[in-house]
């Protein structure tokens, strides 16, 4: 086990890094010092020792399937190791230290630009969720569409006991990979006290590592470290936020995603929290909501559950590749829940502004917009109040709840996860036809409820990247089924897949040309109305809001002109005098001298000449010799500043010259000269 390197604090980081604020802002230095926080050892990147998918296991559990080399991105897994302490941690108040010098090593995972220049200063810290006996990246899967584009570094910690030490767990999922891994000090810790400390340690590593290993690789050193965690994640990190941060600091803020606590008042780290309707409905946000303050946030999203669709069809298939199994309310899966299982309201939206808010929060001390709770019997929560259809009312509304077509909700009943998986039943096509009479009365709320919601700071300004408006497209056709024809079906998801590809990538007026393919082949292709209209729904609402992100940008740009004269200018000057030094009788030798010359021409062409030197001379005697002068450079074919040119004196003195006692001196004139000022 390698030893641990001497606790230092992190040096100050560096904000040239983050750019001025909206309102040019400077970026403020971060507070989190981490003096306390012991440096671990770092050992990587790990190599992998097979392809992914293969069954020796021989690379990173969970490995991403994002293409992340076209976002410019690299995943890199790397071991830390260490001593870590147990802390006596309550969530409540500060914790106490119980003991220290405990060995420990686990992984950390890290994905992060390659180039420096598009890294933003900021990374992301995910406590990895352990509830299903492994590691599971929640935030990272919901999330990670956004943070490539905008820049952020991911790094995924495993700080939990369960996550490599259980029966699926890393060690045995791989042991030549992790078999040397350890959250338990040699089988002397079996509950997860030292998971805080290990915690922090990773943070050190990625902040200001050891002599030896960056995770970061050629990044600069982060200005800013953001801790998220999901689920039981955010219940450690609630914890860890309460009682070991006083301690550590070493974290700029947390976001704490689907979990439930009160936050202590009096600490000044901010604390973002989001909560689905589910979280409220299941009882896992009990304590979470409080009045908003300047270190405090509580959002809550109506219609959402805690696990949703975005998150079950992201990791889904990692999932069965790398555990065998598909997770419940996968599609095509066998469905065990009540309810059509997973709420399809894409929180992550509102998940991706809440990390740039948060980020603005401590780069530039910008506080993040207030919003609405959901309404519930109570102001602490109780039952959820909903409409005639059995929507949440109050909360954050995306367009997905308030101009509905599905009946999204955060509750469902059944074995396994259907409870905290929510629920999704499509309208009926009577029950669509009476809240939206034409195509354009459904177009017309999702328009007005998405700029309101990007108005107000609940979604992103470039909203219309967001890879779900495209996707419910392909969603909708696989849910009507053989109610398509098949060829048309597969034009139709063909084309959402374009429009996707093109609308990501920000250009939307080719993500426009394939939308209207959609509606056109809908409009002539499929003889059901209600799922023609259905589909002309779905198509035109996200047209409309491209072309409403067209027509009112989030920002504009015009043209002005500036401009200054510049003078003929030819200047010449000339350095130190040069000096031979002493010249010694009878001796045959050739002297040499150097002067510096700085010129300056703004013309077209420069030449540079010299007088013809002649011989130095003393009073009346002059040298045999003729003085010789060099020119380092004598012509130019476009203007200079101020560039150093080297002239270099030679003088020949012959063992039979005659030298007169005293100085030997000649003036030279050199001259700077254009035929095209």
């Amino acid at each position: 086990m390698a030893a641990l390197t001497a606790s230092a604090g992190l040096a100050a980081p560096a904000v040239a890094a983050v750019p001025p604020g909206p309102n040019g802002e400077a970026p403020r230095p971060s507070a989190a010092t981490g003096a306390t926080v012991a440096a671990p050892a770092v050992t990587g990147p790990i190599a992998r020792t097979s392809p992914v998918g293969d069954a020796a296991h021989g690379y990173p559990f969970l490995a991403t399937d994002v293409d992340l080399a076209k976002a410019g991105y690299v995943e890199e897994e790397y071991v830390i190791s260490g001593q870590a302490t147990r802390y006596n941690a309550n969530g409540n108040t500060t914790a106490t230290v119980t003991s220290t010098g405990h060995p420990y090593s686990t992984r950390i995972v890290v994905r992060r630009p390659v180039a420096p220049a598009k890294f933003n200063g900021t990374v992301i810290a995910e406590w990895t969720n352990v509830s299903n006996n492994w590691d599971q990246e929640v935030d990272w899967f919901q999330t990670h569409e956004h943070l490539l584009e905008e820049g952020y570094a991911w790094v995924g910690v495993s700080a939990q006991r369960v996550g490599l030490h259980s029966a699926t767990g890393l060690k045995l999922w791989s042991p030549s990979r992790y078999g040397a891994l350890d959250l338990t000090a040699a089988n002397t810790i079996n509950d997860d006290t030292l998971s805080f400390d290990v915690f922090s340690q990773a943070v050190k590593a990625v902040r200001s590592p050891a002599a030896g290993v960056d995770p970061l690789g050629s990044l600069a050193a982060p200005d800013y470290v953001i801790a998220t965690g999901h689920s039981q994640s955010a219940g450690r990190l609630r914890t860890y936020a309460n009682s070991v941060q006083p301690l550590a600091n070493i974290v700029d803020a947390f976001i704490l995603h689907g979990g439930g606590g009160a936050m202590r008042t009096d600490l000044p780290t901010p604390v973002f929290r989001i909560n689905s309707e589910g979280d409220l409905s299941f009882g896992i946000a009990n304590g979470a909501r409080a009045a908003d303050s300047p270190t405090f946030r509580n959002w809550e999203v109506a219609g959402a559950s805690h696990g949703d669709w975005k998150l079950i069809t992201d990791y889904g298939p990692l999932r069965k590749r790398d555990i065998g199994t598909y997770p419940g309310g996968y599609p095509g899966e066998p469905q065990t829940c009540t309810l059509p299982s997973l709420s399809r309201i894409p929180q992550h939206m509102v998940q991706n502004a809440l990390t740039d808010h948060t980020f603005r929060w401590v780069a530039y001390g910008i506080q993040p917009p207030s919003a609405p709770v959901i309404s519930t019997a109570t102001a602490a929560g109780g039952a959820i109040t909903r409409d005639a259809l059995g929507l949440a009312q109050g909360g954050i509304r995306l367009s997905q709840q308030e101009a509905a077509i599905r009946i999204n909700s955060g509750t469902n009943s059944g074995g396994g996860f259907c409870a905290l998986d929510g629920s999704s039943l499509p309208m009926t096509d009577a029950q669509l036809a009476t809240l939206y009479p034409t195509v354009q009365s459904y177009v017309d709320k999702v328009v007005a409820t998405t700029l309101a919601n990007a108005e107000k700071g609940y979604i992103v300004e470039d909203f219309t990247r967001d890879p779900a408006w495209y996707t419910d497209i392909r969603d909708l056709v696989d849910d009507y089924g053989s109610r398509i024809d098949a060829a048309v079906g597969t034009r139709l998801k063909a084309s959402a897949a374009q429009a996707e590809a093109y609308g990501t990538a920000d250009d939307k007026y080719t993500a426009i040309f394939y939308l209207e393919d959609i509606a056109s082949q809908a409009t002539s292709r499929i003889s059901d109305a209600a799922v023609r209209d259905g589909v002309l729904r779905q198509a035109r609402a996200v047209i409309a809001l491209l072309q409403a992100s067209i027509d009112n940008p989030t920002s504009t740009s015009t043209t002005g002109t500036v401009g200054g004269a510049v003078p003929a200018t030819l200047a010449l000057s000339v350095g130190a005098p040069a000096t031979f030094g002493t010249f010694t009788p009878g001796v045959e030798q050739e002297y040499t001298a150097t002067s510096d010359l700085s010129v300056t021409s703004t013309a077209g062409d420069a030449a540079l000449s010299v007088s013809a030197p002649g011989f130095l001379t003393n009073g009346a005697f002059s040298l045999a010799e003729p003085l010789r002068v060099e020119l380092a450079k004598s012509a130019w074919t476009g203007p200079t500043s101020n560039e150093k040119v080297v002239a270099t004196f030679k003088q020949l003195i012959k063992k039979n010259d005659a030298l007169r006692t005293g100085a030997y001196s000649k003036t030279v004139t050199f001259t700077l000269s254009t035929t095209n000022p």
